[in-house]
């Protein structure tokens, strides 16, 4: 007599795993896990902005809250400082770059001349007088514009940005070495004249300062590798155009590079509101200077104090605590001026 068929799902007569168990033992499967991150599922916002992040921190750079990229200073540290020991150009970043956003910030940026490599415009953006000023400025100065999608402008910008459809790439400065601009500036039969800034951090002063070095006959600017601005687009604006004609050197040490200049004979002459000289009573304004100016909030660091062969301090009305850093170095550099034979 024909045995009767079995019952879906029972065990008798079936070897293996019965339907629905998922296997015992090694045979049995195994599950997905638990649900991975935003920041690790593929096609996610949190993912792409964690790519975008990545991709910006290789290249040596970090984006800031208004979406412009800034130099990334332990990162290239070490490359600098080596370079700086073989008496190479050093950078402030390595294959750093800036991203403007906005329409007003690349607007300014192209009426102030700022270089830049390409201007992207967002598909079917809504045309302005802003937007078309901005798109005939960069024709006259040959500028590439490219058409872009919204999310590759977030992408490039930063996903926090306002953009508004515009932006425009900046590349990195090409800073000079110290002694290579002092090398060059004795090599004309001038008598040199720096400024080095201990600690500036806002690039708006640093603009200022270049521009009153050009002012004022100076041949350069001097700036450590660390804890300083660089020269951003920003301070490029600020400038008027200065920072096309001064020339900005880095310093991997600030302290050894005084030291060096020293034994050049450049007198190194810091400007400080404690400072034990009077700036109108400063006798040598005609001698091959370095003029360090402070940071903001702090002035000058203990070690470069030490290393000056005078402190000058401007005398202001006692109702005034301080004066700016920028407008302090352009007070000193034009009381200096004042002795030196005009250019």
């Amino acid at each position: 007599m024909p045995s009767k068929a079995a019952r879906p799902g029972s065990a008798k007569g079936k070897k293996g795993p019965s339907v629905g168990t998922g296997g015992h033992g090694r045979k049995r499967l195994e599950g997905k896990g638990p649900t991975p991150k935003a920041e690790d599922r593929k096609g996610h916002k949190a993912f792409r902005a964690k790519k975008s992040a990545d991709k910006k921190k290789a290249a040596g750079v970090r984006v800031g809250r208004k979406g412009e990229f800034v130099a990334s200073g332990p990162k290239t540290a070490g490359v600098a400082g080596a370079a700086a020991r073989k008496g190479k150009r050093i950078t402030k970043a390595t294959e750093s770059f800036e991203v403007l956003s906005g329409r007003n910030s690349v607007l300014e940026a192209l009426r102030a001349k700022v270089p830049a490599t390409t201007l992207y415009l967002a598909s079917r953006i809504e045309m302005d007088d802003r937007v078309k000023e901005v798109i005939t400025l960069a024709n006259l100065r040959k500028i590439p514009i490219s058409e872009v999608t919204r999310p590759e402008i977030d992408r490039l910008t930063g996903f926090d940005s306002v953009h508004q459809g515009v932006a425009l790439q900046v590349p990195p400065y090409n800073y000079a070495h110290p002694m290579e601009l002092l090398d060059k500036v004795l090599s004309r039969g001038a008598t040199p004249l720096f400024v080095a800034l201990d600690g500036i951090t806002d690039p708006r002063n640093l603009g200022a300062i270049i521009r009153s070095v050009a002012a004022f006959g100076g041949h350069g600017v001097i700036l450590p590798q660390r804890r300083s601005t660089g020269v951003t687009a920003s301070a490029w604006k600020t400038s008027a155009g200065a920072a096309a004609r001064v020339p900005v050197a880095l310093a991997a040490n600030l302290n050894a590079t005084l030291k060096e200049f020293k034994k050049r004979k450049v007198f190194v002459v810091g400007l400080d509101g404690g400072g034990d000289m009077s700036l109108p009573k400063f006798n040598l304004s005609n001698e091959p200077l370095v003029l360090v100016v402070g940071s903001e909030g702090k002035g000058l660091s203990r070690l470069v104090q030490e290393n000056c062969d005078a402190v000058l301090s401007i005398p202001i009305a006692k109702e005034t605590e301080s004066l700016n850093a920028g407008i302090a170095a352009s007070v000193a550099l034009y009381e200096i001026s004042k002795s030196r034979p005009k250019l």
